[in-house]
């Protein structure tokens, strides 16, 4: 049913790129749909002992909330981020909703994967086109092992104000190249600390009792996790630093729902008081 909404959140998002008066409803229902899937995905990510996603996913309903209200009010900040959120689907689309093109990025990143494994020297041999082995133990790679997902958004972030074509240009080559080669790194990281059950002597907070299961959770979940936040971070940093347009942008979005937080809470304050009196 989730995956169903992806496509639709997909095609509002579009819808909303196109000036006119149904911009706004266009992307409130965008936002709605993909917040839905976002939260459909609770299961799974706590099944899988993730961390940060459960977190996201509970702050994206005040998110939405707030969202909503602003794009009512015809507030301009967010109207961007759709428009950047919009951006990042329609690169993310080909390779989430036609398998060729996403079984032939797997398959890229599983080649440059194992020539990574291959240059750090560590014993590993493929048993299926897209799953990793070393001893005992096995890794799949994804879509979401990729990086396609955070070059998506990030490209989306970069389409937010209106830029020159050197900025285009530069924007691309510090988000696309980058991100993908570092990512081969976090995917050769996990297969090495995993397979090697580097991680074994750390305690078990992962809640799951299979085998092994432990090293890969604080490999990929914990650590990994961690230093592609890190990256991400900087890489926003270096974004900014290249489009300075870009800051502005985000200290008015920043302003804009700190503004609107306050007022709901006013809201709620003035009816409180009014009950009481």
């Amino acid at each position: 049913m989730f995956e169903l909404l992806i496509p639709i959140s997909c095609l509002f998002f579009l819808f909303a790129l196109v000036p006119g008066r149904h911009r706004t409803y266009a992307a409130i229902i965008a936002w709605i749909t993909i917040i839905i899937v976002f939260i459909g995905g609770l299961p799974t990510w706590i099944e899988d002992s993730n961390i940060l996603y459960p977190v996201m996913a509970l702050l994206s309903i005040p998110f939405l909330i707030i969202t909503t209200r602003l794009l009512l009010k015809g507030n301009d900040a967010v109207i961007r981020l759709t428009r950047a959120a919009g951006v990042a689907f329609i690169i993310y689309a080909p390779f989430a909703f036609i398998e060729e093109i996403g079984k032939y990025l797997i398959a890229t990143v599983v080649h440059h994967t194992y020539l990574v494994l291959q240059l750090l020297g560590y014993p590993v041999y493929l048993v299926l086109w897209n799953t990793f082995q070393s001893g005992f133990f096995r890794v799949e790679i994804i879509l979401a092992c990729t990086g396609i997902q955070a070059i998506a958004i990030m490209l989306g972030v970069a389409s937010a104000v209106p830029t020159t074509t050197r900025q285009k240009c530069l924007a691309f080559l510090l988000i696309a190249p980058v991100i993908y080669v570092l990512n081969l790194f976090r995917n050769a990281g996990v297969i090495i600390t995993y397979t090697s059950q580097s991680f074994s002597w750390l305690p078990d907070i992962s809640g799951n009792t299979e085998y092994g299961y432990s090293s890969f959770f604080w490999a990929h979940n914990i650590f990994a996790e961690g230093v592609a936040l890190i990256f991400l971070i900087l890489l926003a940093y270096s974004l900014f630093k290249l489009i300075p347009a870009l800051g502005d942008f985000a200290g008015d979005l920043v302003q804009s729902y700190e503004k609107e937080i306050k007022s709901i809470v006013g809201t709620d304050t003035q009816s409180s008081e009014v009950q009481r009196d």
